[in-house]
C-alpha cells in the first residue's frame, strides 16, 4: 500500500508549435494594395486631363465638390426629382439651395447649361453636321469628285471644326511662282464657302508650307505661308463670303509639319477652321 501511494502521477504535457509570421504580418499586402490603387487613380486622372476639355473639367470637379446642406424646407437637389417637392418655388420661397425648371442648380451652370439643354452638346452636334455636309458635297459617285476628297480632311477639336486641304504629288496647291490657285482649290474652297454661309459662326485661315532643302532666291516659308492664307481668304470673298465673318489669316511657316519628313509636300496646306462661339 506504501508503494503505490508513492508513485507520482504521469502528467502529459503537449506543446503546440505556434509558427511566428513576424513584426510585419500581411501589413504589406495592404501598403501595397494602398500604393496600386492610388497610381490607378493617378493614371485615371491624367487620363481625365487629356481626354477632357476645361469645360468639362470643371463639370467634373464640381461634381466632387463638397456639398452644401440644404435646410428642410429646401426643394434642392438635382437628381431625380429635379428640386420639385412640397415646398418647390411654385408653392413657397426655398431657403437652401433648391432648383426647379427656372432656376438651374450650379452643377448645370458649371456645364454651361441650364436644365437637360448642354450648349456645348448642342454646339458639337451642330458642328459635326456641318462636317458630314462637307464631305457629302465634296463627295459623290463621280470620279473628280473623289479626287477632291483625297486632299480635304476634317476634324473636331476645342477651337471648332478643322478643314485642311492639302496638297498631293502632282496636285500643288497653287502652280508655280505665278501663285494662281490650281482649279481643284478653287472647286474645294467654293464648296466650302457656300456651306460657310448657312451658319453664323465666324472662320481662321492658316496655311502652312514645306521646307526646302536649299536657301533660294524668292519668298521664304514665311512669306509662302502667309501668301497661301491671304490667297485661301481671297477665294473666300470671290464666292461672296463676308469679310467680317473671317477672324484671322494666319501663316505658320514650315514650323509645324504634319508629318515626319518636313520637306515633304503633304506640309503644304491650308486649313479654314469654322470657330465655336467665343473663340
Amino acid at each position: 500500500m506504501d508503494n503505490l501511494q508513492n508513485i507520482r502521477p504521469i502528467v502529459i504535457k503537449r506543446k503546440k508549435n505556434v509558427i511566428d509570421a513576424g513584426h510585419h504580418g500581411g501589413a504589406w499586402k495592404v501598403a501595397y494594395a494602398d500604393f496600386v490603387t492610388a497610381m490607378m487613380a493617378f493614371f485615371m486622372m491624367m487620363w481625365l486631363l487629356n481626354a477632357t476639355t476645361e469645360q468639362q473639367r470643371k463639370g467634373i470637379a464640381d461634381y466632387f465638390s463638397p456639398t452644401i446642406p440644404i435646410t428642410r424646407v429646401s426643394g434642392g437637389g438635382d437628381g431625380s426629382f429635379g428640386g420639385d417637392s412640397v415646398f418647390s418655388e411654385l408653392t413657397a420661397a426655398q431657403q437652401g439651395t433648391g432648383a426647379t425648371a427656372l432656376r438651374a442648380t450650379e452643377g448645370r451652370q458649371a456645364l454651361g447649361s441650364e436644365g437637360s439643354n448642354h450648349q456645348s452638346e448642342r454646339e458639337d452636334a451642330a458642328l459635326r453636321d456641318f462636317e458630314a455636309s462637307v464631305l457629302e458635297a465634296l463627295g459623290g459617285e463621280s470620279a473628280h469628285s473623289n479626287d477632291l476628297l483625297q486632299h480635304v480632311q476634317t476634324r473636331l477639336t476645342d477651337e471648332g471644326l478643322v478643314i485642311e486641304i492639302f496638297e498631293r504629288e502632282g496636285f500643288p496647291l497653287f502652280l508655280g511662282d505665278s501663285g494662281k490657285a490650281a482649279d481643284w482649290l478653287v472647286e474645294v474652297v467654293g464648296v466650302i464657302s457656300d456651306l460657310l454661309k448657312t451658319v453664323r459662326n465666324e472662320v481662321a485661315i492658316s496655311a502652312h508650307v514645306a521646307s526646302e532643302p536649299l536657301v533660294r532666291n524668292g519668298p521664304g516659308p514665311w512669306d509662302r505661308s502667309l501668301f497661301y492664307a491671304q490667297a485661301t481668304r481671297s477665294l473666300l470673298l470671290a464666292s461672296e463670303l463676308s469679310s467680317s465673318r473671317i477672324a484671322r489669316v494666319t501663316g505658320h511657316g514650315d514650323h509645324v509639319p504634319v508629318v515626319q519628313d518636313p520637306m515633304v509636300v503633304r506640309n503644304n496646306r491650308v486649313i479654314v477652321t469654322l470657330l465655336r462661339d467665343g473663340q
